[in-house]
């Protein structure tokens, strides 16, 4: 009984100690690394862990090296380090971790946390690895969920939201506008670019225009490999928290994704991630964050953009284009994959118009007089917002 006892005060006084050293007095986040399979060793693995474990984070490595103030899972290969990962995340005995590969179900995307070197500033990168949807849009408009949702966690309270200028970007930013007019709380970012807008170009990437960045996630992940590795030539990523987590609506395995080519840095930084993540209790803010899309119209808009998009690719039927005219007022705004359709569309209702490429992106060029009657004739198709 002595025994439990003192062994109770000294540990409590130990847990006193570490509050006072790390100032904070909250449990520890249990983070596990798999640190086998790095193109850099383990010892590169070993020595993030280690970083990150001086932090306030309670680091389970797992490999075959060992270090101080880092518990080490002994195991053989990569392949039982994998497995050794998921029986803890199973048994709870974690709250996450950081791996270098891992099979997320379709719908699950991870969400990456990029240093941007214009401004030294943090930017959400929604998404870098898996597939949010099977559908371009829709995987990207759920992506901008993603990203409010690890930045909510990470304690951004009101986190502003751009989307890069890839194919389905214009999709993107008018179904989001809808949700945002139905009460879905949501904060634009503007381009640092002299014509603004919330569709980003590169400048607005490495300024870190946008606290989140919407995209696809094989751009994404170019992207945080860029960010993370352009000044060591691409061998050695050394500056961000890697890939981030793993989010979808009902997912609750907190799983972060890291590179073969990630550094000591970047795994130090995305174990640090993970415990914000813990620390904020991601899954709640997850599940308030699917809510209130949800209400705000989330499936339904969905469930509207695919019909009008099976509509749109059933429409077999050849348009004349009426009399030619001068066209000199550009019309921005609308998808790429879209363009030809929307001239198209307004060829249906008598207006002469021309595709077109601008320095900002695909315009539809018509009449100056036509002007006011195609953008209204185009938002009703829904090609522009």
């Amino acid at each position: 009984m002595a025994k439990n006892l003192n062994e109770l005060v000294a540990s409590t006084f130990l847990e006193i100690a570490e509050g006072i050293e790390s100032g904070s007095f909250a449990a520890k986040p249990k983070i596990a690394l798999t640190g086998m399979g790095s193109e850099h060793g383990e010892a590169n693995a070993i020595a993030g862990a280690q970083a990150a474990a001086k932090t306030g984070i309670d680091v389970y490595y797992i490999g075959t090296l060992e270090a101080e103030g880092v518990t080490t899972i002994h195991v053989a290969d990569e392949e039982e380090g994998h497995k050794k990962m998921e029986e803890l995340l199973d048994k709870k005995e974690v709250d996450g971790a950081v791996t270098m590969h891992f099979p997320f179900p379709i719908g699950v995307s991870t969400v990456g946390r990029s240093l941007t070197p214009g401004m030294g500033k943090s930017m959400y990168i929604a998404t870098t690895t898996g597939t949010s949807s099977a559908d371009r849009i829709e995987g990207m408009i759920k992506n901008a969920i993603y990203g409010i949702i690890a930045a909510k966690a990470c304690g951004k309270t009101n986190p502003t939201v751009g989307i890069l200028n890839v194919d389905g970007a214009r999709q993107t930013e008018i179904a989001l506008g809808q949700l945002k007019e139905n009460g879905y709380d949501i904060t634009f970012a503007e381009s640092k670019r002299a014509d603004g807008g919330l569709v980003l170009r590169g400048n607005d990437v490495l300024m870190g225009s946008a606290d989140i960045m919407v995209c696809d996630s094989l751009s994404g992940n170019i992207m945080t490999k860029m960010l993370s590795s352009f000044n060591t030539g691409g061998s050695y990523e050394a500056i961000g928290d890697g890939y981030g987590p793993g989010i979808g609506e009902g997912y609750d395995k907190l799983v972060m994704i890291i590179s073969r080519a990630s550094g000591a840095p970047v795994i130090e930084g995305a174990i640090k991630y993970a415990a914000e993540l813990v620390r904020g209790d991601i899954w709640a803010v997850a599940e308030k964050e699917f809510a209130a899309a949800k209400k705000a119209g989330l499936d339904e808009i969905l469930k509207a953009r695919k019909e009008a998009s099976a509509g749109k690719s059933s429409e077999a039927e050849e348009v004349k284009a009426p009399p030619k005219e001068v066209v000199t007022s550009q019309i921005a705004g609308i998808e790429i994959m879209d363009l030809e359709d929307g001239v198209q569309s307004l060829w249906k209702v008598g207006i002469y118009a021309e595709s077109g490429m601008g320095c900002t992106g695909p315009i539809v060029l018509v009449n100056e007089s036509k002007t006011e009657a195609a953008v209204e004739a185009l938002r009703k198709a829904g090609y522009i917002q």
